[in-house]
């Protein structure tokens, strides 16, 4: 639920500038072409493609990886949980106990998934193309894109523009991203604790016992289920 609404706030929050880059485009034909010519540059169609084909998985590999080393108690930190008790083990030694082709699932996991939504995002990529020709164009006046796209019609240019969405997934980047997770997961109980003390200040969130009778109605209909399966949900979940 707070990942919904900090999504929803980020939206409204950034809606202006979206509908004034927008407003540009539309009323400036010549700066939309320009800027169309150039994410044609620097988000050339099968974009998605190469980033979902080998770059993804290596990436999602690497941050698999880096997790599986961690000690068992630093992940269990994250959470709250008191980890004075427990071991120095990782997660991937414990993993080698209980499921031995863990890390092969995992890896087969990561690739099917991967594959799926690279077909997804490749018939979403002309969509995508045209809100960042937008953007572009309500970012940078004519005289910008033309330079921009003067420099990209350049040999060291046009090699720049292809890759210049993907550089921030190449090894070397991500393996220093990696050396930094142990460091952040070590941080992160002190930052879920100040999270804690912002809103401590908040009445808890109600349960459904507390819950008026027109609001249980209300609730049972926008999840799609009638008001007694909605009850006796409610009262599994108390004996659970």
């Amino acid at each position: 639920m707070r990942f919904v609404l900090t999504a929803c706030a980020a939206l409204l929050a950034s809606a202006s500038p979206v509908l004034a880059a927008e407003r540009v485009a539309a009323a400036d034909p010549a700066r939309l072409a320009a800027a169309k010519q150039t994410v044609d540059y620097v988000f050339p169609l099968g974009t998605y493609g190469r980033i979902m084909n080998g770059t993804m998985d290596k990436m999602m590999d690497s941050i698999m990886d880096s997790m599986m080393q961690m000690p068992l108690k630093d992940l269990a930190g994250i959470s709250g949980v008191d980890t004075e008790k427990l071991g120095s083990g990782t997660m991937a030694q414990i993993m080698e106990i209980y499921d031995p082709a863990f890390k092969q699932r995992m890896s087969a996991t990561t690739r099917t998934m991967m594959t799926d939504m690279m077909g997804l995002m490749t018939q979403f990529e002309p969509d995508i193309r045209d809100g960042l020709a937008s953007a572009y164009a309500g970012r940078f006046d004519a005289k910008q894109l033309q330079e921009m796209n003067a420099f990209f019609a350049t040999p060291t240019g046009k090699a720049y523009a292809a890759d210049s969405y993907i550089i921030m997934m190449s090894p070397e980047v991500m393996n220093r991203m990696q050396a930094l997770m142990p460091r952040l997961m070590k941080e992160m109980p002190a930052i879920i604790d100040k999270v804690k003390a912002s809103t401590a200040d908040l009445p808890a969130p109600r349960k459904y016992a507390d819950l008026k009778s027109a609001e249980k109605d209300k609730l049972a209909g926008l999840l799609g289920i009638s008001r007694k399966e909605l009850d006796e949900g409610e009262a599994k979940k108390e004996v659970e």
